[in-house]
């Protein structure tokens, strides 16, 4: 179990950043060093507020020594910004369990597949990408559908992505 410092609420203004050449995953650099604020060079779990819309997170690096932090699409739609637009970030230390709570129908198909431990045995972001991947659906069939793919993909011990 890692330990973390916690130094209290942070908030710094931010230019979002363009992860892929598509644009549809963004990010802004966190300005300070996690290691010295948070007492890790890793991960660090966060709750995070940008420009008033909350979103749980973590820190984390992609092959470099910076920390950054994901902005969602869905995020960048709610506040109208896209990369090159800056935001104001206010972000803390998350000491609370992450746990999706699982709409009834994908609950049930995990555990008549006898997959809903493996389920929640996943990360966080693997759970919550299943699950915001079968609330998109638009149609009902399209949704029992993706509640059959994952059951699938949890038996094979794989994520979505």
């Amino acid at each position: 179990m890692v330990t973390y410092s916690n130094p209290g609420p942070l908030a710094f203004d931010a230019v979002i950043q363009r992860s892929d050449a598509s644009g549809s995953a963004g990010f802004v650099h966190f300005p300070w060093s996690v290691s010295e604020l948070f007492g890790v060079k890793g991960r660090v779990p966060v709750k995070a507020r940008f420009n008033g819309i909350d979103y749980r997170g973590s820190l984390v690096t992609y092959g470099g020594p910076e920390h950054m932090l994901l902005v969602l699409t869905e995020v960048r739609r709610q506040l109208g910004l896209e990369a090159g637009d800056t935001v104001h970030v206010q972000l803390e230390l998350d000491t609370e369990e992450r746990r999706i709570e699982l709409a009834t129908d994908s609950r049930e198909a995990l555990e008549a597949a006898g997959q809903l431990d493996a389920f929640t045995g996943m990360s966080y972001s693997q759970q919550r990408e299943f699950q915001r991947w079968i609330e998109d659906a638009k149609r009902p069939e399209t949704r029992v559908r993706r509640i059959e793919t994952m059951t699938g993909l949890v038996t094979e011990g794989k994520s979505l992505k």
